[in-house]
C-alpha cells in the first residue's frame, strides 16, 4: 500500500473552476482535501482515477480534462471510480507519484499507484492509455 506523506492542514487556494465543480457537484465524486481522504479513497478496492486538476487560471487544459473524465470513465463502463484532488495535497501527491504536470489522471487500485496520464490528449490515446494502466497488476 502507497502511504502518503501530506499534511492535512495546508491553506486553501485558488478559486475551482466550474467544470471542475461539476465534477463533485453533478456527478459526486468526492473532493479529496488531505492525505487521510486520499488514503481513505485509493485503498478501497477497485481502480480509483484521481484528477489532478492544476490551476485553471494558468492552465486552459483544466477545464477539457475535467470534460474528458466522465466520458473516460463511461468509455469504461464506470470501471473505476473517480475524486479530485484538492489544492492543498495536489503537490505533494505530483510529488510522490512523479506524474508531474497538470491536468493529470492517476490511477490506483487498492492503494497501489497503476499509473498516470498527464496533460490533454487525443480520445484514442487516452483509450489506450487507460486501458494499459487498469490492465496492470496493483
Amino acid at each position: 500500500m502507497h502511504d502518503f506523506a501530506m499534511p492535512d492542514t495546508a491553506p486553501k487556494s485558488g478559486k475551482i473552476h466550474p467544470l471542475v465543480a461539476r465534477l463533485t457537484e453533478e456527478f459526486g465524486y468526492p473532493r479529496l482535501e488531505n492525505g487521510s481522504d486520499l488514503a481513505e479513497f485509493t485503498r478501497r478496492p477497485g481502480v480509483h482515477c484521481l484528477f489532478v486538476p492544476g490551476d485553471a487560471a494558468r492552465n486552459l487544459e483544466t477545464p477539457d480534462a475535467a470534460v474528458v473524465l466522465p466520458e473516460l470513465r463511461q468509455a469504461f463502463q464506470n470501471g473505476f471510480d473517480c475524486a479530485v484532488v484538492a489544492d492543498p495535497i495536489e503537490a505533494t501527491l505530483r510529488e510522490e507519484t512523479r506524474v508531474l504536470k497538470t491536468p493529470s489522471f492517476i490511477f490506483f487500485r487498492e492503494g497501489e499507484l497503476l499509473g498516470g496520464i498527464e496533460k490533454i490528449r487525443d480520445w484514442d490515446d487516452y483509450i489506450a492509455r487507460t486501458s494499459h494502466i487498469i490492465a496492470a497488476k496493483g
